[in-house]
């Protein structure tokens, strides 16, 4: 069948890296000037026992990581290109073996799926730091309230003590009035009793007076 026109071409170059036991890296080139929009691939174990189709659009990844694979397993695999009107044709069929957990990356394999487990253990990382800081941050803030509720219970306490030691000198002031106003009462007085002194020189302007009329008279 012959592909429509408006759809892109097939990807070229497709290449398996980074094989391991359980996981291995498809990456692919597309010719320029077609737009494409997003990936698709057809995944198979060449024992026919699995099967996978794996779509992605609105991306414009070269690459795509497999996971959960079997180990030491033989897989076929193929890639499609999905432009704004369709899918191109499958690619040219791509054989790999994955390896077994004791054996080791080739010297010669590509980093990109290392890069992307260090990827998530950065975003990982920095997750773990962003909690650390927000706790710390909560903590300090506490123990600035903390400071601050001390600090005010210690000047309430302040200013209730100068207060009773203000009322105390007053109460203290008052009540010596008493007696002072007392003695104010008794100078009242005085002059009366200056009188009563002064009685005996008026006695001879009212020594005339009748008996009666000195009896009368306070002294």
């Amino acid at each position: 069948c012959l592909a429509h026109p408006d759809r892109p071409p097939s990807p070229v170059n497709v290449t398996v890296t980074q094989l391991k036991a359980n996981s291995a890296t498809v990456s692919w080139d597309v010719p320029e000037g077609d737009v494409v929009i997003g990936y698709a691939i057809l995944q198979q174990r060449q024992d026919g026992q699995m099967q996978r189709f794996i779509r992605e659009v609105n991306t414009t990844n070269r690459a795509c990581v497999l996971w959960d694979l079997a180990e030491d397993a033989d897989y076929i695999i193929q890639v499609q290109s999905i432009g704004l009107y369709g899918e191109s044709q499958a690619s040219k069929r791509v054989h790999f073996r994955t390896l077994k957990e004791t054996d080791r990356l080739p010297s010669n394999s590509s980093n990109q799926g290392d890069i992307t487990m260090e990827g998530l253990d950065k975003d990982r990382q920095l997750q773990t730091g962003e909690i650390i800081i927000i706790v710390a941050v909560l903590l300090m803030w506490a123990a600035v309230i903390a400071l601050f509720c001390r600090q005010y219970d210690i000047i309430k306490d302040n200013d209730s003590n100068n207060n009773k030691e203000k009322t105390k000198p007053s109460s203290e002031h008052s009540t010596p009035e008493r007696p002072s106003g007392g003695l104010l009462r008794s100078k009242k007085k005085s002059p009366s009793v200056n009188i009563i002194e002064v009685a005996p020189v008026w006695g001879c302007a009212w020594s005339q007076l009748p008996s009666h009329a000195c009896r009368a008279w306070p002294c």
